[in-house]
């Protein structure tokens, strides 16, 4: 008798199928090699405990092979193929650096308003400071909290801290205004309760400490409050010539409170699903949005408040916002790009250039902004296409946009 061949004694005791990055060193060893009488019974008798199957992910096979597609060629979809990648990370740590710097113009637009109530508090001029609408402070409020959420839950450090000293100089204010009697108390109360536990809370889930049950709660509650103000804000802009009601803040809110609960029920696709958890950062998105739209409505039915702008202020708010859209750019945040750029154009520049028209300002002034601000955006966009090795700056604009 013929001796049996090596692909007879290669055989497992019962099936097993071979990883696609073995199956070809198997068959090669078993055409070229014989293996020798001693070794037959233990390749017969412990196929299964020497090397029990496992389901192998394909990233991992395509590292085992030799021979195979080239590492990149296994992970285009996840990151883009870098021409350079030194400039790539310079770019990625100047931009970090700029949304860092936001801090300083942010700091010194709130600034003045405090050391002005707090001189008005100690003069025993409480009145003064009904001045400051509490209502309005406290949706600059909620926005900055939604966004920190935002910003800790991508870990994005620079835009958290913005935020987080978006929420501390704004709540010193409604302190101020509380001291003055010119907020209720038990509104003042729920705020602070409000802020104190989205401090913690944003803390320990940036950290890594909270449950995930713990922050889904938190995530729902911005969402609801957000939806809720949101359109309320937008209603009681035009209250002069529209009924003074509270029924659009309690329409949005209810529809808000129903899609978070299918969406947590599991009622709702994952593409809703998806859409619903990205409702809060949005909602405060557009919240800053507004503010810019309700100024220039207030500029445009009341010529005269003009003159009471700060130009000063004006160029602060384009100036911190102009500092975040290289950032929000580099890692293709459509969300905070909208916002950033929005303010950066209708808050900053737009309430420049009414102020311009009705000659608030000198002409130097306002088209040494203009120029400085489109150079920002030029600069920033060319910078962008050099890091990612793009053709052109409409290359990052569409990944911007549209997605890779």
């Amino acid at each position: 008798m013929s001796s049996p061949s090596a692909h007879s004694l290669l055989l497992p005791l019962r099936p097993a199928p071979l990883s696609r990055a073995r199956a070809p060193a198997a068959a090669a060893a078993g055409s070229s090699l014989a293996p020798s009488p001693s070794s037959r019974s233990a390749l017969l008798l412990k196929p299964l405990a020497a090397a029990p199957y496992r389901h192998q992910p394909a990233l991992l096979l395509h590292q085992r092979r030799r021979h195979g597609p080239p590492a990149v060629a296994a992970t285009t979809t996840s990151k883009p193929v870098l021409k350079d990648p030194k400039k790539y990370q310079e770019w990625d740590s100047v931009t970090a650096k700029f949304a860092g710097a936001a801090n300083v113009p942010f700091l010194l637009l709130q600034l003045p308003q405090i050391v002005l109530n707090a001189r008005n508090l100690l003069a025993g001029n409480k009145t003064a400071l009904f001045a400051v609408p509490w209502l309005g402070m406290l949706t600059g409020l909620l926005g900055n909290l939604s966004l920190l959420s935002y910003f800790a839950k991508k870990k994005e450090t620079e835009a958290a801290i913005v935020q987080t000293l978006g929420v501390i100089s704004t709540y010193a204010v409604l302190v101020q205004l509380a001291m003055a009697e010119s907020m209720p108390v038990p509104q003042f109360v729920a705020t602070s309760v409000v802020v104190a536990a989205g401090l913690i809370l944003n803390l320990l889930n940036y950290l890594g400490w909270l449950p995930g049950t713990l922050w889904l709660l938190w995530e729902d509650f911005i969402t609801v409050g957000g939806l809720a103000v949101l359109p309320q804000v937008m209603w009681s802009t035009f209250v002069p010539f529209i009924p003074n009601s509270v029924l659009p803040g309690i329409i949005s809110g209810s529809v808000a409170l129903a899609a978070v609960a299918m969406a947590r029920m599991g009622k709702l696709s994952d593409a809703g699903i998806k859409f619903v958890g990205s409702l809060s950062g949005w909602t405060a998105t557009l919240l800053f949005m507004w503010m810019p739209v309700a100024q220039m409505w207030t500029n445009y039915l009341n010529p005269s408040n003009i003159k009471g702008l700060s130009a000063f202020s004006m160029l602060l708010a384009m100036l911190g916002n102009g500092l975040m859209i290289p950032r929000a750019v580099f890692i293709r945040d459509l969300m905070w790009f909208t916002g950033s750029i929005w303010a950066s154009v209708l808050q900053g520049w737009g309430n420049l250039a009414c102020m311009y028209c009705f000659e608030s300002i000198s002409r130097e002034f306002f088209f040494a902004t203009t120029s400085g601000l489109f150079l920002w955006l030029g600069f920033t966009f060319w910078r962008d296409t050099i890091a990612y090795g793009n053709s052109s700056p409409l290359t990052s604009l569409k990944e911007l946009v549209f997605g890779k």
